[in-house]
């Protein structure tokens, strides 16, 4: 019997938050599940007073939030509370699935989902995670243990799983990232000319403070035409205090939010190594700067990019070289050869398919699940 034969209207339960990291992957496969199964029931948890409690509504799906907060590097007392934040949501876990009754729990990272998909494990529901980077978090690398399947982006995650239950599909993503046709108005709209060069300087949704001053430094410092142009998002929180150092060559803006056009429109990108944006930019299949941030748990970002510099796709620059940016974005601008192979290789990265295939599996299994004969 085909799921399609069935009149059981399938449920999913979908948990991962914290960052957008965790969010858009689980959002891409909500959205593909519902184009598979219209009718189907979707139901997220998020951790309460996180960025997922607006993210997730406002792409039209109901969220349940969780008490659940992350450790704190530093000794902190909010600690002290971490024990009853965990019991709390464990037990409120429980009752959602009770309540619910989901076919399959899906698990995309970060601490919002380690409750949800534990107690789905206890309760005998098929289980499935999504691991972004190329060294699993720690709520993934315990769930991952009674997961019936692991979705992963990078060959180094397999070691970390039991045999047998990874399938490298790649991270999901934003589907807008896909499909761009530019005209001259898209450089236009972003204050830029069609005859110059084009360098992306990103530091992730939020910005990055100390991106922020060594481009500003730069910016202060040179006088002589540069010779192309840049697109500084600096994050709505450090717009203020560098807007005013725009001019004919450096366009500024607190947040890009078709980031699918700006992609496409540069020549060469710097960015932080977060998963998601390594994902998006294989697709896109630019020459990569990645500036790793040194302020993410067990150092993701590092490993993402030393992954991609291993296999020649990105050129990874630490925040403690960053005085060498320019000179490194002189070097590339100069360096076509050195552009296209870095291009091609990311490019080979790429997954432009990966939800697809993480639906597919899933759908697959529950199926298998649910008529054994």
């Amino acid at each position: 019997m085909k799921m399609s034969d069935r009149k059981h209207t399938y449920k999913f339960l979908i948990s991962g938050g914290g960052t957008g990291g965790h969010i858009f992957p689980a959002l891409s496969i909500a959205g593909e599940i519902k184009k598979r199964l219209p009718d189907a029931e979707i139901l997220f948890a998020g951790a309460e007073n996180r960025m997922e409690m607006q993210r997730v509504p406002q792409a039209g799906y109901e969220i349940v939030g969780l008490p659940i907060a992350g450790l704190q590097r530093k000794l902190t007392p909010k600690n002290l509370m971490l024990p009853v934040k965990i019991i709390k949501s464990i037990m409120k876990a429980k009752d959602l699935i009770k309540s619910f009754r989901p076919d399959a729990v899906i698990g995309t990272g970060g601490y919002a989902s380690a409750p949800v998909v534990w107690m789905a494990q206890q309760m005998k529901i098929p289980t499935y995670i999504q691991e972004q980077n190329s060294y699993p978090g720690i709520t993934n690398r315990f769930l991952g243990k009674k997961a019936r399947k692991i979705f992963t982006a990078y060959d180094e995650a397999a070691q970390y799983f039991p045999a047998g239950k990874v399938i490298m599909t790649g991270n999901p993503v934003r589907p807008e990232i896909k499909e761009v046709s530019l005209t001259p108005k898209d450089y236009h709209a972003f204050g830029l000319k069609e005859n110059l060069p084009v360098v992306l300087i990103l530091g992730g949704s939020l910005g990055s403070a100390i991106i922020n001053r060594y481009v500003a430094q730069w910016v202060e410092n040179s006088s002589a035409k540069p010779g192309f142009q840049l697109l500084w998002q600096t994050g709505k929180l450090y717009y203020d205090r560098y807007k005013n150092l725009e001019n004919e060559y450096v366009k500024i803006v607190p947040f890009i939010k078709e980031m699918n056009k700006a992609y496409s429109l540069a020549d060469l990108i710097v960015s932080r190594a977060g998963a998601g944006t390594l994902s998006e930019l294989a697709l896109v299949g630019k020459p990569v700067i990645l500036i790793p941030s040194r302020n993410v748990s067990e150092d993701h970002q590092t490993k993402n990019a030393k992954a991609l510099e291993k296999r020649n796709a990105a050129i990874l620059l630490p925040e403690e070289q960053l005085d060498e940016l320019f000179e490194r974005i002189a070097g590339l601008l100069t360096d076509e050869k050195r552009r296209k192979e870095l291009l091609e290789n990311i490019m080979q990265t790429a997954k432009p398919d990966a939800v697809e295939e993480i639906v597919d599996h899933i759908l697959k299994d529950i199926e298998i699940n649910s008529n054994p004969d």
